[in-house]
C-alpha cells in the first residue's frame, strides 16, 4: 500500500475500522493520520487476517464512500468515536473516511497558540501567506491527495462519493462540493460555518492564511466562502441537508450564519436544493451530531445507491 502505514485495526459491527498514517506531500511532508471504516464486503476475505488492500480475485466488493470533515480543535478520531455512525455504515455497507483537521507538528511559529488557528484549525483552505503556505493546504489534501490514496488502496467506488461535516468541517464539506461540481453525490452539514468572510473565526483564519482582505485578495477569500460559491454554482443538481440546533452558542454569537447561506442558495435554487432543519434546544456538541447522524447517513445512502 503505497505510502500508507497501518497504525491500528479494530473490528466494529460488520466491518473494521483502520487507522493509517502517511507522509503528505501537499502539506510539506508532515505525517498525517486518517481513519477508514470498511464493511466486511469491501475487505479481502481470502487472507488470514482482514486486509483493506484491493485485490482482483473478486472476493471483495467496491462500496460507496463518505468523507466526514471535523471542526475546530478536532482530530481524525472525534467523529468516529463520538457520533455513533458505524452502526449505520455497517448496515448500509458504506465506507467512511475521517481525516485530521490540520497538519500537526509542522513547526510553524505560533501554530499551537490559539484553539481557532493553526493546529486543529486548517479551515480547509490552501494558505497563500508565506508563514502558512508550505504546510497549511488542507483544501488540496482533502480534495486531491487523500482521495487519490483512498481510491488507489481501498475497495471503494470513486464514482459514488458523498461528503459531510460539522462546524468548520461543514464549511469544508460545502466548499468542496461547490468547487467540484459532480464530484459528490450529496452534502450534509451539522451546524456549519456558512459565511466565513462575515464571521469572526472565518475572518481570523482567512486573514492569516490568505492575507488581509483587500480588493486584490477578495476573489481569493470568496473562493473559499460557501455563500459566494453557491451563487455561481453551475453543475449537476446538488442536494444538501443542513441541521442546526437553536441553542448553539456559536449560532447565537454569529459565527455560523446559516441564514446567509439559505438566502444565497435561494438565488440558485434550480441547481442547489437545501433541506434546512432547525432543532429546538440542541447545541453545537457531538450529542447533537449523534442524535441526527442516522438521518445523515441514510440521506447519503439514497444518493449513493
Amino acid at each position: 500500500m503505497s505510502g500508507l502505514e497501518l497504525v491500528s485495526k479494530n473490528r466494529c459491527f460488520n466491518g473494521y475500522l483502520f487507522k493509517y498514517k502517511h507522509t503528505s506531500k501537499v502539506l510539506g511532508n508532515v505525517t498525517m493520520h486518517f481513519n477508514i471504516y470498511l464493511p466486511l464486503c469491501a475487505i479481502d476475505s481470502s487472507s488470514s487476517s482482514p486486509s483493506p488492500s484491493p485485490l482482483s480475485n473478486g472476493s471483495a466488493s467496491k462500496v460507496p464512500l463518505l468523507y466526514f470533515l471535523s471542526g475546530l480543535t478536532c482530530t481524525e478520531d472525534n467523529m468516529i468515536i463520538k457520533s455513533g455512525a458505524i452502526r449505520f455504515l455497517s448496515e448500509l455497507k458504506i465506507a467512511l473516511v475521517t481525516p485530521d483537521t490540520s497538519p500537526r507538528g509542522a513547526g510553524v511559529e505560533g501554530e499551537d497558540d490559539a484553539w481557532d488557528l493553526g493546529t486543529g484549525a486548517g479551515f480547509y483552505v490552501n494558505a497563500t501567506t508565506p508563514k502558512w503556505s508550505k504546510h497549511y493546504n488542507m483544501y488540496s489534501y482533502v480534495n486531491e491527495e487523500l482521495p487519490e490514496l483512498i481510491n488507489a488502496n481501498f475497495n471503494v467506488d470513486s464514482q459514488r462519493v458523498s461528503i459531510f461535516g460539522h462546524s468548520m468541517g461543514g464549511h469544508g464539506a460545502l466548499i468542496s462540493a461547490l468547487k467540484n461540481p459532480g464530484k459528490f453525490k450529496s452534502v450534509s452539514l451539522f451546524a456549519p460555518i456558512c459565511n466565513p468572510i462575515d464571521c469572526n473565526p472565518g475572518q481570523k483564519a482567512f486573514t492569516e492564511y490568505l492575507g488581509k482582505l483587500t480588493p486584490e485578495t477578495q476573489p481569493l477569500w470568496e473562493s473559499y466562502d460557501a455563500c459566494c460559491l453557491v451563487k455561481i454554482y453551475d453543475g449537476p443538481c446538488l442536494d444538501i441537508m443542513l441541521d442546526q440546533g437553536d441553542n448553539d452558542d456559536f449560532l447565537k454569537r454569529g459565527d455560523l450564519l446559516p441564514d446567509h447561506f439559505m438566502a444565497a442558495a435561494e438565488n440558485n435554487k434550480e441547481l442547489v436544493k437545501v433541506q434546512n432543519r432547525l432543532h429546538p434546544t440542541f447545541d453545537h456538541s457531538y450529542w447533537f451530531v449523534q442524535t441526527f447522524i442516522e438521518d445523515h447517513i441514510r440521506f447519503h445512502a439514497e444518493h449513493l445507491s
